[in-house]
């Protein structure tokens, strides 16, 4: 037993003022807007894409003056730039323009101002009346990212490929009806269209798709009110954005491209505070369709470097995401015009019950001691398009932190004449089908066990060889191989063999002489992609062809797929850095963990799809010298609880 009590004194709550890592603020936001646009060395004709805080660099002396990184696209210039200003001195630093080879992420806005230019084009209007639609506004266009597969008839645009759908109202979801066979080539910024591609014309499947309470039919009668009540608040305190629960302290942070970024997470134990992770944040999304027709085979999306995930969180005021006592926290962005816009209510944290934390019955004297679970989440919504993903963050009272990402929405859908079969994909409504397709979620964790240089290590169970020391031929232990260099670091899941890895402080001991640590372990969500070797997507997408990556920590390397994946046809990206072969023992390291989520449809996916869940953990491994949820108190009998 270790030789020192379970801490049971929660440590004082001392607040947290601002912080140099926490999110630019409304003001510093519209200074950076202003000043880039004064700028001389760009025109008058500016988007941008997007603004978000330079991080501090490690080990540099914090100054009170903060710097932005904005990334506009020049309209004149026809190109992209990135401009840091310093915050504090009112200036900007420099600018620089961005290769041909890349284009910034697409912003929210062209979206919408692609959609209505394709609404208004000859070419596309007329390739719907070749299908007897003329009821044109009805339809919604959706731009697609063009990616970068080497065939592009327009290689110098900055392109979008947009696809149709006609609505019957607003009580569906809009994708029921798709026009199939008629893609528009977009120049997002001339916002002209380059082409109309008119391949099949099928016709509309038949008008499926409501999903409203009044438009679905009666709802259920027999479903009672259950309500979650704190009626002395919650156990949580918040103080700018520095958050303590239950041993817990960590920043809420965010940014436009990523969403909800988690700061500085430490546990109190032993009356200090001991850190675990500096930074964790989603770093790169990437949706490959397995469908090779025409409209659909140009369907490899990255949410995140694309797109900008932050940008489309969700405003938690608009439904019931979270329960019981909530606290907000607002996220501050830029438009494409430069204007703030204040994402209200864009996290979310409560408390939840989560069932039997530690039990135990002693059958001897009949006497049971038992501990309820709660744990902590802080989460977000984001809706790309048809798709809707949740991000959630679970912290526990034994030292646990989960990561589950929730996949709901509206699938992308394609139309098939009547009797025919998808090959690549399944019906879900009549001369409806949803093409097979699958779903990675790069995670970004920047350990820090304890402070110091950590060390990963790969444990692999195994059995041992038969034999006199095997007598019954069932044993087996567990190999533990450390991860010394990146040539080295990228992994996979292997179920099989229980794949875990060891995240270890290495220059200290707990209560039994072992390093202190935390692993990191697999979910069930562990498929790889199917593409071929030289493959668009493989080259594009190199992090998807592993698990997990480790790698030295670089503050330039922030992206699983690199800072500018749109149209690059060669990023650079995890899958490059590691070829640098750094050594990474007892040092400062990274670990890029991808889930990846195989989605054969259903015909219950539609029109609406239930959550799907997928995830991992990472759970505490010698970090403690005992259970530290010992001193969590019996629950105290209320209501039906313990009531026969």
């Amino acid at each position: 037993m270790p030789d020192h009590p379970i801490e049971s004194q929660a440590p004082q709550f001392a607040g947290g003022a601002a912080d140099p890592s926490d999110p630019l603020g409304p003001a510093e936001l519209a200074l950076s807007a202003s000043l880039v646009r004064a700028s001389p060395e760009l025109s008058a004709t500016l988007r941008f894409i997007s603004a978000n805080l330079t991080e501090p660099e490690r080990g540099a002396e914090v100054v009170a003056a903060r710097q932005a990184l904005v990334v506009v696209l020049d309209l004149e210039a026809r190109a992209g730039f990135e401009a840091r200003v310093d915050l504090g001195a009112g200036r900007v630093l420099s600018i620089e323009r961005l290769p041909k080879t890349v284009q910034p992420g697409i912003a929210l806005e062209e979206f919408v101002l692609c959609e209505e230019v394709v609404k208004r084009d000859p070419q596309w209007r007329a390739a719907l009346a070749r299908r007897g639609i003329t009821e044109f506004d009805k339809a919604i266009v959706d731009p697609w990212s063009a990616g970068a597969y080497g065939d592009e008839k327009f290689p110098e645009a900055r392109l979008a490929q947009a696809l149709t759908w006609i609505r019957g109202s607003d009580d569906d979801v809009g994708y029921g009806r798709p026009v199939e066979g008629v893609i528009a080539w977009v120049d997002l910024i001339t916002m002209r269209v380059l082409e109309v591609v008119d391949d099949v014309a099928y016709p509309l499947p038949p008008p499926t798709g409501n999903y409203t309470a009044n438009s679905v039919g009666p709802m259920r009668a027999d479903l009672r009110p259950l309500e979650i009540i704190q009626a002395e608040g919650p156990s949580f305190r918040v103080s700018s954005r520095l958050v303590e629960w239950q041993r817990w302290r960590f920043r809420v942070g965010f940014t436009s491209r990523e969403g909800l970024v988690l700061r500085d997470i430490a546990y109190y134990d032993r009356g200090a505070w001991r850190k675990v992770l500096r930074r964790a944040s989603l770093s790169e999304m990437q949706v490959p369709y397995g469908d090779p027709t025409p409209t659909h085979n140009k369907k490899n999306v990255f949410d995140v470097g694309e797109y900008g995930i932050g940008r489309m969180a969700n405003a938690l005021t608009l439904g019931c995401d979270c329960l019981g006592a909530i606290h907000y926290f607002d996220a501050d962005v830029l438009t494409m015009a430069g204007e703030v816009e204040t994402l209200k209510n864009a996290i979310c944290m409560h408390e939840e019950d989560y069932g039997v934390l530690w039990k135990h019955t002693d059958w001897r004297t009949n006497h049971t001691e038992v501990r309820r679970s709660r744990r902590l989440v802080v989460s977000f919504f984001a809706t790309v398009g048809n798709y809707d993903y949740g991000f959630f963050w679970y912290f526990y009272q034994n030292g646990d932190i989960a990561v589950e990402v929730k996949l709901t929405g509206c699938l992308s859908v394609g139309a098939l004449p009547p009797g025919v079969e998808p090959t690549h994909g399944v019906l879900v409504a009549p001369q409806l089908y949803a093409p097979i397709h699958q779903h990675f979620f790069s995670f970004r964790i920047d350990p820090e066990i304890d402070g110091e240089g950590n060390t990963v290590f790969e444990v692999d169970t195994e059995r041992d060889p038969e034999g006199p020391g095997n007598p019954y031929g069932s044993s087996y232990r567990h190999r533990t191989t450390p991860i010394r260099s990146e040539s080295e670091g990228a992994r996979d899941a292997d179920p099989a063999r229980g794949r875990t890895w060891f995240v270890a402080a290495p220059g200290r001991r707990n209560a039994v002489g072992r390093p202190p640590g935390y692993k990191l372990m697999p979910g069930a969500d562990t498929v790889r992609p199917f593409a071929h070797e030289g493959s668009s997507l493989l080259a594009r997408a190199g992090f998807i062809r592993h698990s997990l990556w480790v790698t030295r920590y670089d503050p330039r390397e922030k992206y699983a797929a690199g800072d500018y994946i749109n149209q690059n046809a060669k990023p650079d990206g995890v899958a490059a850095w590691v070829k640098q072969d750094r050594p990474l023992e007892a040092t400062d390291l990274v670990l890029w963990y991808t889930l990846g989520v195989h989605h054969v449809p259903r015909p219950e996916d539609w029109p609406v799809m239930p959550v799907a869940y997928a995830g991992f953990m990472l759970r505490p491994a010698g970090f403690f010298d005992a259970n530290p949820a010992m001193d969590v108190p019996p629950p105290v009998p209320m209501h039906s609880c313990c009531v026969s």
